[in-house]
C-alpha cells in the first residue's frame, strides 16, 4: 500500500510543479510596468536620435519623458499583452519644446516585450538624415523594449 501512496504523492507533486512553472512562465503586465518601461526606453532613443541629428545637449534629464498608458478603453482592465494599448507620452524635444501627449501604439507581448510606435510629425519618419547628410533609421519611429515585471 505504501509504494502507492508514494507514486500518487509524487505524481501530485510533479503536476503541481509544472504548473507552478506554467504560471511562473507568465510574466505579469500592467499599467504601471508598461509605463515605467517605456518612458526611459524612449528617452534614450531620443537622445541617440539627437546625437545622430548633431544637436548637443539633449540628455535624458533634458527630455524628462513621462507616460501615461491605457489598454482598450475604460471598459477593458490595463493589464495583459495585446495590440491594443495606448500610451501618451509628454516630453522636452530636441528644440527645447514641450510636447505634450504624443499618441504611442503599442503591442505587448505575452513574455513582457513591447513594440512602440509614435506620430512621425513629432518623432520624424522612419529615416532621418544624419549631421553627415546619410539618411539613416530613426531609432524612435519603431522601437521595442521589455516590461519589468514582479516588481
Amino acid at each position: 500500500m505504501r509504494p502507492n501512496i508514494t507514486r500518487t504523492a509524487l505524481v501530485l507533486a510533479a503536476v503541481g510543479g509544472l504548473a507552478g512553472t506554467i504560471a511562473a512562465g507568465q510574466p505579469e503586465i500592467t499599467r504601471a510596468g508598461l509605463e515605467s518601461a517605456l518612458a526611459p526606453t524612449f528617452a534614450n532613443l531620443y537622445v541617440q536620435q539627437a546625437g545622430i541629428l548633431g544637436i548637443p545637449g539633449v540628455t535624458t534629464a533634458t527630455i524628462g519623458a513621462t507616460t501615461s498608458c491605457d489598454k482598450g478603453g475604460p471598459n477593458v482592465a490595463d493589464t495583459g499583452a495585446g495590440p491594443n494599448w495606448i500610451c501618451m507620452m509628454s516630453f522636452t524635444d530636441n528644440h527645447g519644446q514641450h510636447q505634450d501627449a504624443a499618441k504611442f501604439e503599442v503591442t505587448v507581448h505575452t513574455d513582457a516585450t513591447y513594440v512602440a510606435g509614435g506620430p512621425s510629425r513629432i518623432i520624424g519618419l522612419a529615416t532621418i538624415t544624419d549631421a553627415h547628410g546619410h539618411d539613416v533609421p530613426n531609432p524612435v519611429f519603431e522601437f521595442d523594449g521589455v516590461i519589468a515585471t514582479g516588481t
